[in-house]
């Protein structure tokens, strides 16, 4: 993992440039002086393991049905990044690295896979939304994408991320 930011596409800063003023970002009282995210992108990310997910995903938070993700707690351990925090900005990019929409993260918990309420599934906005097709799909998830080698297990920590699109980008 490199401490260096990564190289921010004209195309994502064009969309930052957009969304902060959409989202009214740039209003903070004088008296700061010039606010960091009036020139500092958040960082931009992509849901899934494959391009094809990527798009997928990124449709449903830019439509707003995706509202919640869910993520291995130890791949944050492994790899030094902190959990996010509400208040986290981030811009979702679809498969081909193209931004779809900025968010801000509203609520973090870490709780044992096998204990992700049918709510967090359900705002997770995927297949049926059910719990059932949830636990299957990422059970598979964590088994089949694992950076770290940190298995699948019922009880592994999972960290439960809730937000809201402050900006969609309009068509796909």
């Amino acid at each position: 993992m490199s401490n260096q930011p990564p190289e921010v596409s004209a195309e994502v800063e064009a969309f930052w440039v957009l969304a902060r003023r959409q989202a009214r970002l740039e209003r903070l009282p004088g008296y700061f002086g010039p606010s960091a995210l009036a020139s500092l992108p958040p960082p931009a990310w992509s849901f899934g393991a494959s391009p094809a997910q990527a798009d997928e995903l990124a449709d449903l938070v830019a439509d707003g049905v995706k509202t919640a993700t869910a993520s291995a707690a130890e791949d944050y351990a492994a790899e030094g990044v902190p959990l996010p925090e509400p208040g986290t900005l981030g811009i979702v990019l679809d498969g081909s690295g193209h931004p779809r929409a900025l968010v801000t993260t509203t609520a973090v918990e870490v709780v044992p896979f096998d204990q992700v309420p049918a709510e967090h599934a359900h705002a997770e906005g995927e297949g049926d939304r059910s719990l059932a097709t949830w636990r299957a799909r990422h059970e598979a998830f964590f088994r089949d994408d694992d950076p770290h080698g940190r298995g699948f297990r019922p009880d592994m920590p999972v960290v439960l991320e809730r937000f809201r699109v402050l900006h969609p980008k309009p068509g796909r």
